[in-house]
């Protein structure tokens, strides 16, 4: 199965459509959406070196365009939509003691969890619940995930055939360790 997967992702890394599928996926990862957009900017990359600046740029407005909405959801539809999404994610009751101090980080917050695997969608959404300043919010989150996304494009494009060749002989290895990887990621996030 995850190889099909892997599969179809490649083939939709060379479509013509991918760059507007990949800008969906990254704005509604930053407000609601669980996926990162790393499992379709990866594989395109690898799949298409040449438009791997490209590619990162797209990840980055839209994920920061994504992250104004989870802003206007902490701001205006906390009650309604934002604490339903920090719930089922685990972190509704820790979001009114957190509330307190996160505008004391809310720099540090916001670079954490756009580098991170850190939900990044907790983050926007508590920023505009708390009334994080809307200058510090957008100035961080286009630091944070352009560190991301052109850090992972600038790896990809300068090691990406081996890289490419490496995932397509051990796809098993590989899947096991992403996988993990993922849980792992989960585990720490409702931990924290």
């Amino acid at each position: 199965m995850l190889r099909g997967l892997y599969d179809w992702t490649m083939r939709l890394a060379d479509h013509p459509r991918a760059l507007w599928a990949l800008a969906i996926v990254s704005f509604v990862e930053s407000s609601f959406f669980p996926i990162p957009p790393d499992v379709l900017m990866i594989p395109m990359i690898l799949a298409a070196p040449r438009k791997a600046w490209l590619i990162a740029g797209v990840a980055l407005v839209s994920s920061v365009l994504g992250g104004l909405l989870g802003y206007a959801i902490g701001a205006f539809a906390y009650d309604q939509i934002g604490q339903p999404i920090l719930a089922a994610l685990g972190k509704g009751d820790a979001a009114a003691a957190f509330s307190t101090k996160f505008n004391d980080f809310g720099f540090w917050a916001v670079l954490g969890a756009g580098v991170t695997p850190f939900p990044y969608k907790v983050i926007t959404i508590m920023s505009g619940w708390t009334g994080m300043p809307i200058a510090t919010f957008m100035a961080t989150s286009i630091l944070a995930r352009g560190l991301r996304f052109f850090v992972v494009a600038a790896l990809l494009y300068h090691f990406g055939e081996p890289v490419r060749a490496f995932i397509e002989k051990r796809f098993g290895l590989v899947a096991t360790l992403f996988v993990v990887l993922l849980f792992g990621g989960f585990l720490l996030v409702s931990a924290l």
